[in-house]
């Protein structure tokens, strides 16, 4: 839909009244509700995963870098970007799924950050 004057689509609010008269009891509503629930559960087992695979992969490499020869920091960044992120998959499996991509953002950061002083 292009939003021009001469466009041959009805206005929205027709084009609502329209498809709730052909639903009968608004059954449409009814799989939109659907559609967006899938969509909120998608997004809160993908902050669930994501953030579990992160905090396992950075405890991993904390305890490893924690047995070598690598300064006392590259272990604490590992291991402080494990806990940022098993914080994010917490707040997603709550539904907080903003903060916990920003938390995994920080917490993949602060391990980056870690490497670094390797």
């Amino acid at each position: 839909m292009s939003g021009r004057a001469d466009s041959d689509d009805p206005p929205l609010d027709q084009r609502v009244d329209a498809a709730d008269a052909e639903d009968g009891e608004g059954e449409g509503a009814d799989a939109d509700a659907d559609a967006v629930e899938h969509e909120v559960r998608r997004a809160r087992w993908t902050a669930l995963g994501t953030g579990s695979v992160l905090a396992l992969a950075g405890a991993a490499a904390a305890v490893l870098r924690l047995a070598g020869s690598a300064p006392v920091l590259v272990p604490v960044a590992y291991a402080c970007g494990a806990a940022v992120c098993a914080l994010a998959a917490v707040l997603g499996s709550r539904g907080r799924t903003r903060r916990a991509l920003w938390l995994l953002i920080a917490g993949l950061m602060t391990m980056a950050l870690g490497d670094q002083f390797d």
